[in-house]
């Protein structure tokens, strides 16, 4: 059983679902009942969450139950990646955050985690932003102190970036001093992975062309991946993660000697509906 204050009665849904997806990480499948007494929710309740993962390409029904998805077929849209893990994204930035200094370089990968890390960016001086991300770069124009960079390329309009060997050609063009790489899917088997081939050679550009390389992922997103390799995690110089990533994955990146931060989340008041 769950310590008392991460049951699912005191957790609002998004809370609820993500304790959900971390119980699958640790059981792989789990029945509708065994979720009822976990979460100690209704059978109804954990019917909506498990089909609301089910969009989100996180979980798959399976009769009586629920297993944790493996491979990802497609990413979810911007606008639902809005709605996911907002409390992780902004821990994860924060302390991504520490990595940055004035008059600095910036890479921002297409995402909402790296998104999350232009509040931070706005408050340095000198700073110039090279982003693939529209949202990013229309944001950042806002603020006229920050110089922003734009890579063109294909418009991939589901998540309003730009991909393919445009959006890499200009990359190859430009000298970095920290790239933010963000991930659909991560696991040290797999490493950084995408189901979009277009994806790949833009994240690959942008780490060729920097001196330090930040993966932020989330751990919602890890034990998943996607057809497409990026990179291995060892190819990173510093990962940034949130504490919702198991202790099993914690204990076999250190074992890789791999430089993972890990963001503590919000404690949910004890009285949330």
């Amino acid at each position: 059983m769950p310590p008392e204050d991460s049951r699912g009665a005191t957790l609002i849904p998004d809370q609820r679902r993500e304790l959900l997806v971390t119980l699958l990480r640790e059981h792989t499948v789990l029945s509708v009942q065994q979720l009822t007494e976990l979460l100690d929710v209704s059978h109804m309740t954990v019917r909506r969450d498990i089909a609301a993962l089910e969009r989100q390409g996180r979980a798959v029904s399976v009769p009586g139950g629920v297993r944790i998805a493996g491979q990802l077929h497609q990413e979810p849209s911007l606008a639902d990646k809005s709605t996911m893990d907002t409390p992780a994204k902004l821990a994860i930035a924060e302390l991504a955050a520490t990595f940055l200094h004035d008059d600095t370089t910036v890479y921002l990968d297409a995402g909402t985690t790296c998104q999350a890390l232009i509040p931070h960016l706005v408050r340095r001086r000198g700073m110039t932003v090279v982003t693939n991300d529209f949202t990013a770069a229309a944001t950042l124009m806002a603020t006229p102190e920050v110089e922003v960079i734009h890579t063109g390329g294909r418009v991939e309009p589901a998540n309003r970036s730009a991909v393919g060997g445009l959006a890499a050609a200009t990359l190859g063009q430009l000298a970095l001093d920290i790239a933010f790489v963000s991930t659909s899917s991560w696991d040290l088997r797999h490493g950084v992975t995408t189901p979009s081939a277009a994806k790949v050679e833009v994240k690959r550009a942008a780490m060729a062309g920097t001196a330090r390389t930040v993966l932020v992922g989330g751990s919602a997103k890890y034990g998943s991946f996607g057809m497409y390799r990026v990179a291995e995690l060892e190819d990173f110089d510093a990962i940034v993660t949130d504490a919702g990533l198991p202790t099993t994955a914690r204990d076999a990146l250190a074992a890789k000697d791999i430089d993972t931060l890990v963001a503590e989340l919000p404690t949910p008041p004890a009285d949330s509906p």
